[in-house]
């Protein structure tokens, strides 16, 4: 097993499992760092022809509070986003089913890694969303996902109003599949690898998985290059991309110009 820093990786049940939890608690920040971590574990577990299940969780009481602001600014983020959309694109490339344990707060780039794992079991009053809108960015992956894996009109609401949904809420939209109270969670997935997964051949688990996501990702390959295009060439370029990061980082309201 790698020795990592900014993730704490447990195999269970033999290897078939990994489960990869976001560090350190309360935030579990998202950083450049961490998603190069997430990267080579995902290589790491594909080696191993015994995987049945990657379960991605949080340490502590929250899943993460996102990708590191201070890594979204005009000087870093063009070394940041490409090597994000990278980590994104080997979770959805993993053949390895994987699946996202989410509780508490699940914002922003943490919530587009979640939306990269084929399933989403969430604790009751789980908040999740993309605020990228209140610091006057867009969320890239989301834009791509979130049509494909439910609606475009979620995509829109969700990217241009920065909310915060309810685990209920998007389990009625059908983008989670289960939703249970807080203390039910563990034993929710669980029984879940157990009955589902478990009884159920490795290498049929990952070519069923290679077909069922075929489509999603040949069009986030197709799609990601142009949307990260869009973001630092263009939206970085405005007044109020750099406002917004900065009043954030100042921990003040924003001024728009609007341009």
């Amino acid at each position: 097993m790698m020795n990592h820093k900014l993730i704490e990786v447990t195999e269970r049940n033999d290897g078939e499992i990994t489960e990869i939890a976001l560090g350190p608690p309360p935030a579990n920040i998202l950083s450049a760092a961490m998603m190069e971590e997430i990267s080579a574990q995902l290589r790491e577990d594909a080696a191993k022809p015994q995987k049945k299940l990657v379960i991605f969780t949080g340490q502590g009481k929250h899943f993460s509070f996102g990708a590191s602001v201070e890594e979204h600014t005009a000087e870093r983020v063009g070394d940041m986003l490409p090597k994000f959309h990278s980590m994104i694109g080997d979770l959805l490339n993993c053949d390895i089913p994987t699946l996202a344990r989410v509780s508490g707060q699940c914002l922003g780039g943490a919530f587009e890694l979640v939306l990269a794992c084929d399933l989403i079991f969430a604790a009751g009053g789980a908040k999740l969303g993309v605020p990228e809108m209140q610091l006057g960015v867009f969320p890239p992956v989301a834009c791509v996902l979130v049509p494909l894996k439910c609606s475009g009109q979620l995509a829109l609401e969700m990217a241009m109003t920065g909310q915060s949904f309810s685990a209920e809420e998007l389990h009625r939209q059908g983008l989670i599949n289960k939703v249970v109270d807080a203390e039910k969670l563990d034993e929710t997935v669980s029984s879940f690898f157990e009955k589902q997964i478990h009884p159920k051949s490795a290498s049929s688990l990952r070519m069923t998985k290679a077909a069922a996501a075929m489509m999603m990702r040949e069009q986030y390959k197709a799609y990601i290059g142009k949307i990260e295009s869009l973001y630092l060439k263009d939206l970085m370029s405005t007044a109020d991309a750099t406002e917004g990061l900065k009043a954030f980082l100042e921990k003040r309201a924003p001024e728009w110009n609007n341009e």
